[in-house]
């Protein structure tokens, strides 16, 4: 089994979304395709829902590669610089 370790940038990722992402899908329309066909397991269940929200800690398998997904940098608002009028 080949393991993949996945950086989240943000609080969550759609299941679909990290497919893809990972390279586990070539397409979104692929991912999906996976999803509801039962091909993909979310923490050891088989997961229907094409766009559930991953979270850090939770284990996605596809075939024959498990993703755990890791906590990432916290998403930061980047505030504008202002000019003087």
């Amino acid at each position: 089994m080949k393991f993949i370790d996945f950086p989240l940038r943000g609080e969550f990722i759609p299941l679909d979304a990290l497919l893809k992402a990972t390279g586990l899908a070539p397409s979104g329309g692929a991912a999906k395709a996976q999803v509801a066909q039962g091909q993909v397991l979310v923490d050891d269940q088989v997961e229907l829902r094409k766009t559930c929200k991953l979270r850090a800690g939770q284990r996605v398998t596809c075939g024959d590669v498990e993703v755990q997904l890791q906590p990432g940098a916290p998403a930061t608002c980047i505030q504008p610089k202002r000019t003087k009028s």
